[in-house]
């Protein structure tokens, strides 16, 4: 088993170019394609509290169900918010990795190199 899990959409062009720069360094990562196997809401938990994100920071806003559910209203909780991507595995931003020296949402791509 691996040290590396990424949170990947194949779809996603910045999680093709993250799980590349992993792969080029000669790392097996294990990939979850979050969108047919999404966290579930403890693992989102450890998810943000591990990169030090809030709720907000992991929402993709460009989505249709982000408007539809009124997500952008500031008022909201982290605890509807977490609802929301747990509901909704769409609305997570990503790709989000995991390895031995730290959890990132690896936007831009880049970003994995610090903790590789």
């Amino acid at each position: 088993m691996t040290d590396i899990i990424i949170y990947h959409n194949p779809r996603c062009s910045k999680s093709r170019e993250t799980l590349e720069l992993i792969l080029q360094r000669g790392e097996k990562p294990t990939i979850i394609e979050y969108l047919k196997t999404p966290p579930d809401r403890l693992t989102l938990e450890k998810l943000l509290r591990d990169a030090r994100l809030e709720a907000r920071d992991l929402l993709r806003s460009n989505e249709d169900v982000y408007q539809k559910l009124d997500l952008g209203n500031p008022d909201l909780s982290d605890e509807k918010l977490l609802d929301a991507m747990e509901s909704h595995p769409e609305l997570i931003n990503r790709p989000i990795v995991i390895t031995p020296r730290g959890t990132r949402l690896c936007r831009p791509a880049e970003k994995v190199l610090d903790i590789l």
